[in-house]
């Protein structure tokens, strides 16, 4: 198979078509705008030396979600940047919303802090799986670990989510 090797005008269009997969998956992890364009920066670096052995698109997209995810739970691990709080010290008045609009960016915004509050390799395995839909075989090759401890994290994760979002977003419960 060919390699990816495009010289710098291919490679500002790979750079280009996927820098936003890369970004997104460090800053869903990290949950820091700053650190999240370090990560990508770094893992693009090492796309730049690394093309020439990727064959095809699926391998690069593929590279491209395990470099980010390793690189930020790396950052995650070396910065420990993980919120102190938990969801029940969490619990305030909600504002009074004008429109559902308002009500979904806010409860986007609040899903996201919930998703930080996640131990790193939860994060990882919840931000692959629904963020870019990938499989839990692909999760874990990509993690190297075995396909039941990626179920397993994300049994755990979206159990300690539920009890997190039934008071970080009880406002948004109909009972």
């Amino acid at each position: 198979m060919p390699s990816l090797d495009l010289g710098v005008g291919g490679f500002r269009e790979l750079v280009l078509r996927h820098q936003t997969m890369v970004y997104s998956i460090a800053l869903r992890m990290v949950g820091d705008a700053g650190l999240a364009e370090e990560i990508a920066q770094d893992v693009f670096f090492e796309l730049y030396k690394t093309q020439p052995r990727l064959e095809g698109e699926d391998h690069l997209r593929n590279w491209l979600r395990r470099v980010s995810a390793h690189r930020s739970i790396d950052q995650v691990r070396r910065a420990k940047v993980r919120p102190g709080w938990t969801a029940e010290e969490y619990v305030e008045e909600m504002p009074e919303w004008s429109n559902s609009e308002e009500m979904n960016v806010e409860m986007a915004a609040r899903l996201e802090e919930l998703l930080m509050t996640l131990p790193e390799t939860q994060r990882a395995v919840v931000t692959l799986r629904y963020m870019e839909e990938m499989e839990p075989m692909e999760i874990a090759a990509m993690l190297e670990m075995p396909v039941a401890t990626v179920r397993s994290h994300l049994q755990r994760a979206l159990h300690l989510a539920r009890q997190k979002a039934a008071v970080l977003l009880r406002e948004y419960v109909r009972e």
